[in-house]
């Protein structure tokens, strides 16, 4: 049974983490993704240290299940290739600053013109419009405009960057939201759409709940204050006898007496939401507790309780982790020496059918001659344009 999205061809010109990771998602679901890469470096997430396989392990964690083109659009014969392309194509996807395509004479409305059917995607950092537009940025600039960083910490400390970056993979997931979207609406409608995400926008789109309560009392959430980032005793992280950590999630009342009769101390079951002062109280003596035996113990000790509670895992304990596996959330993806990478699997589950695929990143240029044969240019012709550098 082919996989959902199989017959979609993406030309895919972006790179590092943001737009790549969505890209990847759509390629895990059978969609062609064809990686448009500078002929002389390409994605420079390759060069990224450390390397797997020959390649930056950074290119490898996000482009399985792609093709590679290398293609000097600067050039030409370059933009030439590029819109025979669009002409059968179903998405472009760009990460450029606004404006860079346009100039290029390859933006939407020039290449809608070539096919009114095709779906173009642009990620940036600020969006197409707004006064910061033209800024640069990184994940860090945009979780802290959009208000996540600030409220990210221990209460009276600092700022906390996040483990993993949340801006750069929220732009990515939204690029594959949108984009799906986009297509289920071209088989409505009969044409495509211009589709802008701003990787800020997909920051503040997460904010529903410090915004929800902002709203209705005017506080402003404060780091380590908000009941789901520290407020509550019974929402928290406690460092245990040996320097592990568990965290335990007692929000319902049921849950929250249940972890109390687990640790032995039903007398707490009435501050389940104290105040400040009591909280803090609540808080000291659960530490406490929880010093009192090692991580496992605990492990051993909730999990005979109905208690929301999990040990906090390192990145090798996940990937052991039983019921990560169970639910093959652990690929093994061949990378193209023969190597295999143990990389986060797709996390969608199918009622029938194939699940996904496990294809090789591609090397630079790896599918450029059977991409423009295919596309109907001869082997003289391809041989010519490699001559001249707009291809390799």
């Amino acid at each position: 049974m082919p996989l959902l999205l199989e017959g979609i061809t993406i030309l895919d010109l972006t790179r590092l983490l943001p737009g790549p990771y969505g890209t990847m998602l759509l390629a895990d679901l059978g969609a062609e993704v064809v990686k448009v890469e500078e002929p002389e470096v390409g994605d420079y997430a390759r060069e990224f240290s450390p390397s797997v396989g020959g390649e930056g392990a950074l290119f490898q964690a996000v482009n399985r299940n792609k093709k590679s083109l290398a293609l000097n659009l600067k050039a030409e014969a370059g933009k030439a290739v590029f819109r025979r392309l669009c002409a059968a194509a179903d998405v472009v996807v760009e990460q450029f600053r606004p404006g860079v395509m346009d100039r290029l004479g390859l933006g939407f409305e020039a290449l809608r013109a070539i096919n009114p059917r095709l779906v173009y995607c642009a990620l940036t950092g600020y969006g197409q419009d707004g006064p910061y537009r033209d800024r640069v940025g990184h994940d860090i600039n945009y979780i802290a405009s959009g208000g996540i960083l600030g409220i990210t910490g221990a209460e009276g400390g600092p700022p906390v960057l996040p483990g993993v970056q949340i801006a750069d993979l929220s732009g990515g997931l939204t690029v594959a939201f949108g984009i799906v979207a986009a297509l289920l609406a071209r088989e409505r409608t009969g044409e495509g759409r211009f589709v802008d995400v701003a990787m800020l926008d997909t920051v503040v789109s997460w904010l529903s709940l410090p915004a929800a309560v902002f709203g209705a009392s005017g506080d402003v959430p404060k780091r380590g204050r908000f009941f789901l980032s520290g407020g509550l005793p019974g929402y928290q992280v406690y460092e245990t006898k040996d320097g592990g950590y568990i965290t335990v999630g007692a929000l319902e009342a049921k849950f929250w007496r249940n972890l109390c009769l687990a640790l032995g101390r039903e007398d707490l079951i009435p501050f389940a939401e104290p105040d400040d002062a009591k909280g803090r109280e609540v808080r000291a003596e659960l530490a406490r507790i929880f010093r009192s035996r090692t991580r496992a113990e605990w492990v051993e000790r909730l999990s005979q309780a109905e208690v929301c509670f999990a040990p906090v895992n390192d990145l090798a304990e996940t990937f052991a982790d039983p019921q990560v596996l169970h639910r093959g959330m652990l690929a093994e993806v061949p990378l193209p020496d023969g190597t295999i990478m143990a990389l986060p699997g797709t996390p969608l589950h199918l009622s029938s059918g194939a699940r996904t695929r496990h294809e090789p990143p591609p090397a630079l240029g790896q599918h450029t001659g059977a991409l423009l044969s295919r596309a109907g240019y001869s082997a003289e012709e391809i041989a010519a344009m490699r001559a001249a550098g707009a291809i390799r």
